[in-house]
């Protein structure tokens, strides 16, 4: 996951992959229009997105094919799912020892 993504000729802004990365690795929160990425709604990512992230929309998505594990992207719920297993969970576990 290390380095920068291009798909189709669309580069994938650093501050969005390493976004995406923690989000992947750690289960970190992202904001709202990557979360409607993430859980593949169409609608409230064009809706929530700004006029850069509009036209890389497909960068991200390709970028959630390629590098992501099926199970954190692609469904509705997919986010909150993914951050409470990772992310919460971890958490708790930590403040319980």
């Amino acid at each position: 996951m290390k380095g920068t993504y291009t798909f189709r000729g669309m580069v994938l802004p650093a501050h969005l992959k390493e976004s995406l990365d923690k989000y992947i690795q750690e289960g970190r929160p992202l904001g709202h229009f990557l979360t409607a990425c993430v859980d593949n709604d169409l609608a409230q990512a064009v809706g929530r997105a700004d006029e850069e992230n509009l036209k890389i929309i497909p960068a991200i998505v390709g970028y959630l094919y390629a590098e992501a594990p099926a199970a954190c992207w692609g469904f509705r719920g997919c986010h909150k799912a993914w951050v409470h297993t990772h992310f919460e969970g971890k958490k708790l576990a930590t403040e319980e020892n």
